[in-house]
């Protein structure tokens, strides 16, 4: 017997959703670490348990409007797609915050990595000054939008493989 109802969620419909969502709470999150200055500290971590929430409830939701079935190869595009519309609402937040909102965030980041280097102490003067060049220069222009896009997407990716191994739920070949 065939199954003639056609959903109208696709892995995309569900992906750009959940990746919406991920995008903008991570957005949020970020602008509170960065209030209360703990953008470096441990807590920035939470945006991958954002990330991987967002991942988990968008295949949920795929899944609520399929029968419950998913395949492994669907929940990996979900996982990609959440990752790409994430990626792509952290880039354009990033952009915004370090072009507009807070300007002096390169300079700050590059001075705190002077510190982090110095208090090491295992790096010569020439060292350091080579390494800041090196940031410097990923942190100027697109490389820091490009990266932000790519990293969500790399993480999500990996992310997605974990999360569909427990959420797949394959339709039998014979139905």
């Amino acid at each position: 017997m065939e199954n003639s109802s056609t959903s109208t969620v696709t892995t995309a419909n569900a992906g750009v959703r959940y990746g919406l969502l991920a995008g903008i709470a991570s957005a949020i999150l970020s602008l509170v670490l960065y209030a209360t200055n703990l953008e470096q500290s441990p807590v920035r971590w939470v945006s991958m348990l954002v990330l991987a929430g967002a991942i988990f409830l968008a295949q949920q939701f795929y899944k609520q409007n399929n029968n419950s079935f998913m395949s492994y190869g669907q929940g990996l595009g979900i996982g990609a797609m959440v990752g790409a519309i994430s990626g792509l609402v952290s880039g354009v937040y990033t952009f915004v915050y370090t072009q507009f909102i807070n300007p002096d965030f390169m300079a700050t980041a590059l001075n705190k990595a002077r510190t982090d280097m110095e208090a090491r102490g295992n790096l010569s003067d020439e060292q350091i000054e080579q390494g800041l060049q090196m940031s410097s220069k990923f942190m100027d222009g697109p490389f820091l939008y490009i990266g932000a896009i790519l990293g969500t997407l790399f993480f999500a990716f990996l992310l997605a493989l974990v999360i569909s191994a427990f959420t797949k739920h394959k339709r039998p070949e014979f139905e």
